[in-house]
C-alpha cells in the first residue's frame, strides 16, 4: 500500500517536477555555467574561469555602488513595510466600521500593475508639476526635492512606493495570523493581569510570530529582486543612484550583451538571498513559536 501511495504521490507531482525542471531549474543551471565564460549572444561563448566574479567583486565599482543601492531599499523597505502593514492589521481586526472596504482599498496596490503604479507615482514625484511638491509647497516649504532627478533623493523616491506598494499583501498575512489567535489566550492574559499593550507584547507577538517569519522572508526575497519600479520610475538614474542588482543585471545582458558578467551578477544575488534566508531559518528558533 505504501509504495502505491508514492507512485500515485509521484504521479500527482510529476507535472508540476517536469515544469519546474524546464522553466527554472535548467535557467538557474544553464545561468551557472554562463557566468564562467563570455559570450556576447552573437559569438561563441568563451571561458573565463573566475574573471567574471574577481570583476565584479573587487574591481567594479558600479557593482559596488548597485550592491549598497539594493541593501539600503532592502533596508529601508522591509521593516517599514512590515510594521505599518502590523498596526494596519491590528486596527483590522477590531472590527473597525467599513473594514471590509479598508481591506480593498489597502490590497488595490498589490493586485495593481506595477508599470500603471510607477507612471503614477513619476508624475506624483515630478518636480515640476508634482502633486507632492504642490502639497509641500502649499504648507510653506521652499527648498522643494527634486526627487526622481535628484541623486539625493530618487532611492527613497522608490522605497515610498515599493512599501506602498506592497503593504497590503503584508497587512492581508498579518490580518490572517491575527484572526487565527484564539479568544481565549487573550481572556486568560487578562486574568492574568495584562492589559493594552501587554496583551499584543505576550500573546500577539508570540503567536504571530511564525507569520512574521514567513512575511520577513517573503518580504526579504522581493525587495533584493526589485527591477519595474527602477526600471519605468529612474531607469536607474540619476547617476546610477536607483541602479538595482536586478537592472544592473538587465543592462548587462540586454544592453551591453555581456551575458557571463550578467549571469556572474545574477549568482551572486542569489548567493546573497541564499545566505539571508538560511541566516533567518538558523535564527527563527530563538523568535519564532509555532505552538
Amino acid at each position: 500500500m505504501a509504495r502505491g501511495e508514492t507512485r500515485s504521490a509521484w504521479l500527482f507531482l510529476a507535472p508540476s517536477l517536469l515544469l519546474f525542471a524546464v522553466f527554472v531549474l535548467l535557467p538557474v543551471l544553464a545561468a551557472l555555467g554562463i557566468s564562467f565564460s563570455k559570450w556576447d549572444l552573437f559569438t561563441d561563448p568563451h571561458w573565463a574561469g573566475l574573471d567574471n566574479y574577481r570583476q565584479l567583486l573587487f574591481e567594479d565599482k558600479l557593482f559596488h555602488k548597485v550592491l549598497r543601492n539594493t541593501f539600503v531599499y532592502v533596508i529601508g523597505t522591509v521593516p517599514v513595510q512590515m510594521i505599518i502593514a502590523f498596526f494596519v492589521a491590528l486596527l483590522l481586526n477590531r472590527g473597525v466600521w467599513g473594514q471590509n472596504a479598508l481591506r480593498v482599498i489597502y490590497f488595490l496596490p498589490v493586485v495593481s500593475s506595477t508599470v500603471a503604479v510607477a507612471l503614477i507615482w513619476s508624475w506624483i514625484f515630478n518636480s515640476n508639476f508634482g502633486v507632492l511638491n504642490a502639497l509641500l509647497s502649499a504648507v510653506g516649504v521652499e527648498d522643494l526635492p527634486g526627487w526622481l532627478n535628484s541623486s539625493k533623493y530618487a532611492l527613497p523616491a522608490l522605497i515610498i512606493v515599493a512599501i506602498w506598494q506592497g503593504l497590503g499583501y503584508s497587512m492581508v498575512l498579518f490580518l490572517a495570523g491575527l484572526q487565527g489567535i484564539p479568544r481565549e489566550a487573550y481572556e486568560a492574559a487578562e486574568i492574568d493581569g495584562a492589559v493594552g499593550w501587554k496583551k499584543h507584547r505576550f500573546i500577539t507577538l508570540p503567536l504571530l510570530s511564525p507569520t512574521t517569519f514567513f512575511v520577513a522572508i517573503v518580504s526579504l526575497i522581493g525587495s533584493f529582486q526589485v527591477f519595474d519600479l527602477a526600471f519605468v520610475m529612474t531607469q536607474g538614474g540619476p547617476a546610477n543612484a536607483t541602479n538595482t542588482i536586478v537592472y544592473y543585471v538587465y543592462q548587462n545582458a540586454f544592453q551591453f550583451y555581456r551575458m557571463g558578467y550578467a549571469s556572474a551578477a545574477a549568482m551572486i544575488l542569489f548567493a546573497i538571498i541564499l545566505a539571508f534566508t538560511l541566516v533567518q531559518y538558523r535564527l527563527q528558533n530563538r523568535w519564532v513559536h509555532y505552538d
